[in-house]
């Protein structure tokens, strides 16, 4: 019994160790497909994984048309994407004069800090406006995206939320910033329809400044940074817009091209390469062009005498009104055609009175067109810009906003009225060296519907 008992109490504990060893095991065995669910969500929700999702669209910047689309409105990382809505910014910025080209902008150690890609600035140096743009067009720079933002705001985080709050001015309205650069958050967010909206708003409410998004290179202490942007050069037509990387976006672009009257905006979401994401891009916009090239032109229903063309631009919202420094003589009412030319009602802001409405039929005038749009106030706007950039040119000549439809959505044409032939082409060749699309409207073409442009006594 002894012995039994001394083998007993020496295979007993053996015995014990062989079970906690198995319970072990087992519990392991339990555990491991929930660590691997908890890794998958991981991977699946983290915004610097390889996770990317494809959307894609095309959009004629005449009418706003979305010639193609796919996924067009799901919620992505814009990565990049994100520095046109700082280069919106600072654009409007500079337009209002809250900032100058050559004005220098503190480097902070927040801006220093960013990750890579940047320019390597350090704390405490400074950095002018001018090379902090180049360096988000070219090098996609976040340190510079930081400086701006801080330049323009109490901190980034502030900068964002004005960022967010612009996007939906402009009718982004799945669109979220939580940073100036677009390096990963999980709660910075567009669509492919949002970012084809901006990169249009940016080239029509900036002509002045958008011919920058075309720089190739720049040269920067000693060093030269080439443009992302691959289509720059290689795609016909192509001047912008931007690029954009993140693990969890994939390579997203939005592109401008313009081949004659023609303007479209591609956008892609979630490409996976740089290479296959520019040559997407490139059958996507020769489709489009394809596809626009076989649209009737616009044409004003009556009378018409031959088509005109309009030109290339797109909608944004807009609230400066149309600013004349002096004023033809009153235009000649005449009965009012049938529907669909109708009425357009405006009120009288800052400085011009643009409440005064009629239907004109100039025997002999000629007109120059800057653009059609589908809001009235963004007619007002580029009218307004048109005026101011003219060099007197314009003083004088009146008014004219035309509504008319297309598939049953409206668009305004914004003319100036009242030069003979000769003027109407100086004008209109003044007008282009500025960067504005711009065509010259012969008489007699159509019933104009016109806006007397009148100072105000507020």
């Amino acid at each position: 019994m002894k012995h039994e008992h001394k083998y007993n109490s020496r295979q007993m504990p053996a015995t014990g160790l062989d079970t906690s060893a198995t319970s072990a095991r087992s519990a392991k065995t339990r555990l491991l497909p929930i660590l691997l669910a908890l890794l998958t969500i991981t991977i699946l929700f983290s915004p610097t994984t390889s996770f990317a999702k494809y959307a894609a669209l095309v959009m004629d910047s005449r009418t706003g048309e979305v010639l193609y689309s796919k996924n067009p409105d799901h919620k992505l990382y814009p990565a990049s994407l994100t520095k046109i809505m700082t280069l919106y910014m600072t654009f409007d910025a500079l337009k209002h004069g809250r900032l100058k080209l050559n004005q220098n902008l503190s480097v902070s150690a927040r801006a220093a800090g960013q990750a890579p890609t940047k320019l390597g600035l350090k704390k405490g140096t400074t950095i002018s406006v001018q090379n902090a743009m180049f360096g988000l067009i070219t090098k996609s720079a976040n340190d510079a995206a930081t400086v701006l933002a801080e330049g323009l705001a109490p901190s980034e985080a502030a900068f964002a939320r004005n960022m967010t709050a612009m996007a939906h001015k402009l009718g982004m309205r799945r669109t979220s910033f939580r940073n100036a650069s677009g390096l990963p958050n999980r709660w910075q967010m567009s669509t492919a329809r949002d970012m084809a909206v901006l990169g249009a708003a940016l080239i029509h409410d900036f002509p002045q400044y958008y011919h920058f998004m075309s720089l190739e290179k720049f040269d920067y202490n000693g060093r030269a940074f080439k443009n992302h942007n691959n289509l720059l050069n290689k795609y016909e037509g192509a001047d912008g817009i931007k690029t954009g990387y993140i693990r969890a976006s994939g390579f997203n672009l939005v592109a401008s091209a313009k081949r004659g009257d023609k303007r479209l905006i591609g956008v892609i979401f979630g490409g996976r390469t740089a290479k296959s994401r520019d040559a997407q891009m490139t059958k996507l916009l020769d489709r489009g062009f394809a596809r626009v090239e076989t649209l009737p032109p616009f044409v004003v229903p009556r009378p018409t005498s031959k088509p005109v063309r309009i030109a290339l631009h797109q909608t944004h919202d807009g609230d400066v009104a149309v600013k004349v420094a002096s004023v033809a003589d009153p235009a000649i009412s005449v009965p009012v055609p049938p529907a669909p030319i109708q009425h357009i009602r405006t009120v009288s802001t800052g400085k011009v009175d643009v409440t005064n409405v009629a239907i004109t039929a100039p025997q002999s005038e000629w007109a120059i067109q800057i653009g059609a749009y589908t809001l009235v106030t963004t007619a007002r706007n580029q009218l307004d810009m048109a005026v101011k950039q003219a060099d007197g040119v314009l003083d004088g000549h009146r008014v004219n906003i035309e509504k008319s439809i297309s598939e049953g959505k409206p668009f305004y044409r914004a003319q100036l009225v009242g030069f003979n032939e000769s003027d109407a082409r100086q004008a209109c060749s003044n007008l282009s060296e500025r960067r504005f699309s711009c065509f010259v409207v012969a008489p007699n073409l159509n019933m104009r519907q016109t806006f007397v442009a009148q100072k105000s006594d507020s």
